[in-house]
């Protein structure tokens, strides 16, 4: 395969349906990986998104210099404008860095199998054109309770009311796979999606 032809995907899927297990899965099985969230992380610590919040928000939101994430989450989550904010800030900067790692990808050799990166809000975002196929994890719904409490986190709050429901993600998804069964269950669909996808 020539490295150009790397094929791009999409993976995302509700929260506490186990993304970052599918995608640890899918670089072992020679993908290379890209979690977006990760990147915002390290945005949150470089200079430049930092005083951009605190120019908008105040001290408060980077105590000790440091951005606190919850803090930000506090102010954007429940308020359109801020969000809408945020994102016009954070969006180009995330795909500046996704682009820069993409022609690094196509530029290994061996070419790996694919490029997948996790993006949570990959349709609730009309970002699917963008990729040559997309991959919606799901879960039971209690699978997915149990591991978002064990985050410290609730399936019913302003986060998922942003989200489609997992069942929507997988009906709109090029492929959906099942993390409620054991990691082996899920590497196997995973790899037989790369086979598919011809990596």
């Amino acid at each position: 395969m020539k490295s150009e032809d790397v094929p791009l995907v999409g993976l995302t899927g509700g929260m506490g349906a186990g993304k970052s297990t599918a995608l640890a899965a899918l670089e072992r099985l020679g993908a290379a990986v890209l979690s977006t969230d990760a990147v915002v992380h390290e945005l949150y610590g470089g200079e430049h998104l930092r005083e951009a919040v605190v120019a908008r928000w105040g001290e408060e939101v980077a105590p000790g210099g440091t951005v606190d994430r919850s803090a930000v989450a506090e102010r954007v989550f429940a308020h359109d404008e801020e969000r809408a904010w945020l994102e016009g800030v954070l969006w180009p900067m995330v795909g500046e860095r996704v682009g820069a790692w993409l022609t690094e990808v196509r530029a290994r050799r061996p070419a790996p199998r694919a490029a997948v990166i996790e993006v949570p809000l990959l349709f609730e975002a009309g970002m699917e054109g963008f990729y040559d196929a997309t991959v919606a994890v799901i879960a039971d719904e209690q699978v997915r309770r149990e591991r978002a409490a064990s985050r410290g986190h609730a399936l019913e709050d302003a986060r998922t009311a942003r989200q489609l429901s997992q069942e929507e993600k997988a009906r709109r998804a090029t492929f959906a796979v099942r993390n409620d069964g054991s990691e082996e269950q899920l590497t196997a669909q995973l790899s037989a999606m790369l086979e598919k996808l011809g990596g």
